[in-house]
């Protein structure tokens, strides 16, 4: 899978930059926009994809979480594979399982078709995603030109959202929604095809151990968690019910049994001094929080504008654009800003102005304006999260020793992901109690079954809960990363580098 010219043997330091360094980074862009694009082609996608499988509301969370749980439990194992394995091999392997898993999700007949295919699209982007990251910080051994790879890669998220968006809507509502996940297949194969001239391998030396008790308990209880989370959406059951907080407090013990394992195993998933870092715990807590906050608000918007306001795929998908611009322009913004003031401030008012824009969107109604309320949202929040995104992934990798720079990789994602998983599903919980409730209550006041009227108004309500309870997270964000966090710019250009050479 690679060969001479573009491998760098186990034990040989790498001591000059890589010439085809630049062409590297673009085989690693089209592999992170085909995620991301992945990610916002399926948001489009769902309503479409609900009706045809028939997905209820309190199932709905799991074409998203079924890929982040997964994603997230398997990511410190696909970091410690590329680590070991090399992370160009483990970068075309998860290309390849990408590709085909997409595939097959296309070809879903029912929901647990679908559902299990998001799974296993998860498992192949755990390999992937670490891999990608950490051949940015071996390859580019210069802390500034570091810094623009860094900036070309969290631009990506922009960019693959705003394509994903649009080719999102142009194929649900002209050819299917299926063709949002038979997309995948082509770019996976590009850049598969690409990689293995242009990619250098890296590794660390030694004899690998695999800590697959732990990756099967982190993501075995994250799963149950979860399940037991979207169990409490359910009218009939509830957070008290014996269907919803026994899988959370099953879910609460493997995962505390995870850290008692990683604490013991000679070659952990999850260094544990990796977390024990006053500055890169920060960045990871806050990336939680990030998720938490953050990954609702797509789900939900999704539906308020195909469901509630009867948007057609294409209108929904051009409808997020400027939150995906916004990112884009702040990120590049921010690959300038980093080097002269520090992470510190980017990514603190970052995710205070990702706050706020997310408490002003928890004010909409069925009525209301997209362009005095709607949009002005999500130029807050995108302008924010554009600034934390660069700094958090800089300040993530810094001083990490190279033996550790695919675990410190898999663990920033990780905390995204699962951020992202607890938080869709609690929010979507919030949103259905929250939406049943108001329904049920004008109902017994009137003495009568709702309208369709009063159930758009009661979806409404439900999302303006769970915005509310994802803004609370991202200001969180902001102050735990303001406490933790105080490495000044100068110390990040020294030590940024360290890893350089391996």
């Amino acid at each position: 899978m690679t060969d001479a010219a573009t491998t760098t043997p186990a034990n040989t330091e790498i001591t000059e930059p890589d010439p085809r360094r630049w062409f590297a980074l673009v085989v690693i862009a089209i592999a992170q926009l085909m995620v991301v694009l992945d990610a916002s082609i399926v948001n489009i996608a769902l309503p479409h994809a609900a009706k045809a499988l028939s997905i209820s509301n309190a199932n709905r969370q799991w074409a998203v979480t079924a890929y982040t749980l997964t994603f997230g439990g398997f990511l410190l194992l696909g970091g410690r594979i590329g680590d070991y394995l090399g992370r160009k091999r483990a970068f075309l392997v998860g290309l390849l399982g990408f590709a085909g898993a997409s595939l097959l999700g296309g070809l879903s007949v029912n929901q647990q078709m679908l559902f299990g295919a998001r799974a296993l699209q998860g498992i192949f982007g755990a390999l992937l995603a670490p891999a990608a990251l950490s051949l940015i910080s071996v390859t580019f051994t210069d802390s500034k030109e570091r810094a623009k790879a860094f900036g070309v890669y969290g631009a990506l998220s922009g960019v693959g959202a705003a394509i994903g968006l649009i080719a999102g809507g142009l194929l649900t509502q002209y050819v299917g929604w299926r063709w949002c996940l038979f997309v995948n297949t082509p770019m996976a194969l590009i850049a598969f095809v690409l990689a293995i001239p242009n990619v250098r391998e890296s590794k660390v030396h030694g004899h690998p151990k695999y800590d697959i008790p732990g990756a099967l308990t982190a993501t075995i209880g994250m799963v149950a968690i979860v399940y037991g989370v979207s169990q409490a959406a359910n009218p009939m059951h509830g957070w008290s019910s014996t269907n919803a907080w026994p899988y959370m407090a099953v879910g609460a013990i493997l995962l505390a049994m995870f850290f008692v394992i990683e604490s013991r195993v000679k070659s952990p998933l999850l260094p544990l001094r990796l977390i024990t870092e006053r500055h890169r715990a920060g960045a990871y807590l806050t990336q939680l929080l990030v998720g938490l906050g953050l990954f609702g608000m797509f789900l939900f918007m999704t539906y308020y504008f195909q469901n509630v306001h009867l948007y057609s795929a294409v209108k929904s998908g051009l409808l997020f654009l400027p939150f995906s611009l916004g990112v884009i322009a702040s990120a590049i913004a921010a690959t300038r800003l980093l080097p002269r003031f520090g992470p510190r401030p980017l990514a603190s008012m970052g995710c205070l102005m990702a706050a706020a824009g997310l408490f002003y969107l928890s004010y909409i109604t069925p009525s209301s304006a997209y362009i005095s309320h709607v949009m002005p949202a999500m130029l807050i929040m995108s302008l924010g999260l554009g600034m934390a995104f660069v700094a958090l992934s800089s300040t993530a990798l810094f001083n990490v020793e190279p033996q550790d720079t695919g675990a410190a990789s898999a663990v920033l994602t990780t905390t995204q992901q699962v951020g992202g998983s607890f938080g869709t599903a609690i929010q979507n919980t919030v949103a259905v109690s929250a939406g049943t409730t108001f329904g049920a209550s004008w109902a017994l006041l009137h003495h009568s079954k709702p309208t369709a009227q009063v159930l758009a108004a009661a979806s409404v309500h439900g999302y303006d809960q769970a915005f509310r309870l994802g803004a609370l997270c991202l200001l969180a964000g902001s102050l735990i990363f303001y406490v933790f966090v105080n490495v000044d710019r100068h110390h990040l250009g020294q030590n940024d580098a360290a890893p350089a050479g391996h």
